[in-house]
């Protein structure tokens, strides 16, 4: 009985020992908590999607607190709410937030792009277009095969019947997601609610094999570059691209396009109220 009781006082005396220690460990060893990056991130829209260009909302959110970053409009899923929130919480006038959209740079679908074989393989972009394309003659275009449509945390972008992702802007919070996870790298991101000039196209081989592969091609003619005023147009690497900064969607460029490939397009809604135009409001923020 004595030994029974003994050994219940060594384990009481063990455990209170080792609870002590703990204590004291717990208040030695503690990590500070950035109480205004914790406010931050509670107020970041909570994607993780890398659009910030940090590797997460703690990242930015850790960034903005210790001075290393202060534009306060990088997370755009959250959009101009968010922007305002950290502004208020950091007591920093908010920067002007311009709304984006992702945008999908090809019309090549099954109608217009030849094909070169049938693809039976793993239904993934990212292993077709290891494996000369899935198929498509077009090396350049959409494999149609949904690795964006699966990667959206929005439901924002879809493969339409011809065979192509298509986004909508008005659901579309420009977290890139899309960007970086299509092989083909011609997925980017363009203003809403501003009437552009966008080309549908990211093919870069010369305009005689082009012309062979999909209907709907840039070819490099360079006659968008050649009659735009404003300098906003590029022909780098046989294709056609348009700096937004500098288009002011007069459409000059349009008409001479001999595939039709260069559109003039405004991504999300545009709503008339008294006689003016006027952005709808985007429906995710």
């Amino acid at each position: 009985m004595h030994a029974v009781i003994i050994a219940v006082v060594i384990v009481a005396i063990t455990g209170l020992i080792l609870g002590i220690v703990l204590s004291v460990a717990s208040v030695v060893m503690k990590v500070p908590v950035d109480e205004t990056a914790v406010e931050i991130e509670e107020n970041l829209a909570g994607a993780n999607c890398g659009a910030c260009g940090y590797s997460g909302c703690s990242g930015y959110a850790s960034a903005l607190s210790k001075g290393d970053c202060t534009d306060t409009t990088l997370c755009a899923p959250g959009g101009a709410d968010t922007a305002k929130a950290i502004a208020s919480i950091l007591g920093v006038s908010g920067g002007e937030l311009r709304p984006m959209t992702a945008f999908v740079a090809c019309h090549g679908g099954k109608e217009e792009c030849d094909t070169t074989m049938n693809y039976h393989g793993d239904m993934s972009c990212k292993t077709a277009a290891q494996l000369y394309s899935g198929g498509k003659a077009c090396s350049f275009g959409c494999l149609g095969l949904g690795d964006c449509e699966n990667a959206c945390p929005y439901d924002s972008i879809h493969v339409n019947e011809n065979g192509v992702a298509e986004v909508n802007a008005e659901t579309c919070r420009a977290c890139k997601i899309c960007v970086n996870t299509c092989p083909q790298g011609i997925i980017e991101m363009v203003p809403l609610y501003h009437q552009e000039a966008v080309v549908y196209c990211s093919n870069h081989d010369k305009g005689a094999a082009t012309r062979k592969e999909c209907k709907v091609g840039c070819i490099g003619c360079m006659k968008c570059q050649k009659t735009c005023t404003h300098d906003a147009i590029k022909v780098t690497n046989f294709c056609a691209h348009v700096d937004q900064d500098k288009c002011v969607g007069c459409g000059d460029c349009i008409a001479g396009c001999p595939t039709k490939c260069l559109q003039l397009d405004t991504f999300g809604k545009i709503i008339v109220k008294d006689g003016a135009a006027e952005a709808k409001v985007q429906a995710a923020s």
